[in-house]
């Protein structure tokens, strides 16, 4: 590309969804579709073989990944590919990469393509750092001058200037995740492709991803496609989205669309298997689902509102029981935050003491508003009172697996980092005085009731 073109270039808006279709087209797949040949049963000899013909037998079955798989992708896009396992996400990014060809239809690129689809392929342990680099741009398809060119932009972002005269062998994983990294995204390519490779090294690492990835969505002439279940980096940086299931394409355009669509296929995929498997234990009586046994054989959360909802939503669940044991017991419920780890709520073990044995059902709300986005289950136990002890209980039951209830919380309004969303608590920049007459009024309340409590021993 010629530096004028260049310049032209730099003087371009951002590419958005509203926008993209003025930039030229890097990438277009046309009525792409790839299957693969499965054995079934191999012939021991040529007779065998002969009379596996005669009887139409292939010795193979065919496996279609991708069925009829069309899209463009425009110059300066961040493009994310989604869809669950086995849905042909991977397999397509090959196809791109040229390490498969299809059966059918055409792929065609414009431009130096760098394809990075598993870390570290092509890196060689008994090798140095350095020689790692020029081993790793070979196989990019650079000539030893354009990696001379890029080769201290690459130790620099890795943070590995001490160590690149050291065998490979010799890194940390950490260390190899980083200088791996690195050389994919300071490859000097007009189109990166990038498979599930967002969240490498630790968390400083991380934030230096996050600012160069920022950083390429504002260039106008870097083009990234990009394959990810992490549908927080979809809305984050994506132009545009599409949900590969299934091998075909079940939805492409608006991140923000494709991420909830996404989400709901997740979601409407795990009823599924709720139901299935919750069929093969009403099949077998005498098996119980894990965390139940015959004092509490049914113990269920399960949502009654959507299970995709917005900050401003109430989410409204259910728990069904049976327990008939004569005594108190009581349902405690913990709230699970499924992508940041950690219980964000408990209700406590002698909150909700339950009015009737048997078979019965109860409802619960929650208000959503104090989250950010986020994944999160609900795990019921059902508890009766500890002897001795008027304060603790003891577990009979724990709804797990698919007893429990997941959710999601989706708002446009919304961060993905943190819990607690802007709304529902923010810091605030004092002065010294306030902050100084703020702390002694805590320390004299703090003494008071220190002296009260002293005075009634």
């Amino acid at each position: 590309m010629s530096t004028e073109a260049n310049t032209d270039i730099t003087k371009l808006d951002v590419v958005n969804i509203d926008n993209y279709k003025e930039r030229p087209v890097v990438l277009k797949a046309d009525h792409v579709e790839k299957w693969f040949k499965l054995p079934t049963e191999q012939a021991t000899g040529l007779k065998q073989a002969f009379i596996n013909w005669t009887k139409g037998i292939k010795g193979y079955e065919e496996q279609r990944v991708l069925r009829d798989v069309s899209f463009e992708v425009h110059q300066g896009e961040f493009f994310g590919i989604v869809g669950r396992n086995g849905g042909g996400k991977s397999t397509l990014l090959k196809l791109i990469s040229q390490i498969y060809y299809p059966n059918s239809g055409s792929i065609e690129v414009t431009g130096k393509l760098v394809p990075f689809i598993e870390l570290g392929v092509g890196f060689n342990p008994e090798l140095t750092g350095r020689e790692n680099v020029y081993l790793n741009g070979a196989l990019l398809g650079f000539t030893h001058t354009q990696v001379d060119a890029m080769y201290d932009d690459i130790v620099e972002f890795a943070e590995l200037e001490d160590f690149m005269d050291q065998k490979l062998k010799n890194y940390s994983s950490g260390m190899q995740v980083r200088l791996a990294f690195s050389v994919a995204i300071k490859a000097q390519g007009d189109i990166l492709v990038l498979d599930e490779v967002l969240a490498v090294g630790d968390e400083a690492f991380q934030r230096k991803c996050d600012d160069y990835f920022t950083a390429v969505r504002k260039d106008p002439s870097k083009t990234v496609i990009l394959v990810t279940h992490d549908m927080g980096a979809v809305k984050r940086y994506c132009t545009r989205a599409m949900f590969i299931q299934e091998g075909e394409v079940a939805v492409i355009g608006d991140p923000s669309t494709v991420a909830e669509r996404y989400s709901l296929a997740n979601l409407e995929v795990m009823r599924k298997e709720e139901k299935a498997r919750a069929k093969q234990l009403e099949e077998d009586p005498n098996t119980y689902p894990n965390g139940l046994n015959a004092r509490c054989p049914v113990l269920r959360t399960y949502g009654v509102s959507p299970l995709l909802l917005k900050s401003s939503d109430t989410f409204r669940f259910a728990v069904e029981y049976q327990y008939d044991e004569p005594g108190d017991f009581y349902l405690a419920i913990a709230m699970h935050d499924l992508r940041r780890g950690g219980i964000t709520y408990d209700s406590g073990p002698r909150v909700f003491k339950m009015k009737k044995h048997g078979h019965h059902t109860v409802y619960f709300e929650i208000p959503l508003n104090l989250f950010n986005n986020g994944e999160f289950r609900l795990i019921t136990s059902l508890r009766t009172p500890s002897p001795g002890n008027e304060k603790m209980t003891d577990a009979v039951a724990v709804a797990l697996d698919d007893n429990a209830c997941t959710f999601s919380i989706r708002d446009p309004r919304n961060g993905a980092y943190a819990l607690l969303s802007d709304r529902a608590v923010e810091f605030s920049e004092i002065t010294e005085q306030e902050a100084e007459r703020g702390a002694e009024a805590q320390r004299l309340r703090i003494e008071a009731e220190e002296k009260i409590g002293g005075d009634l021993r």
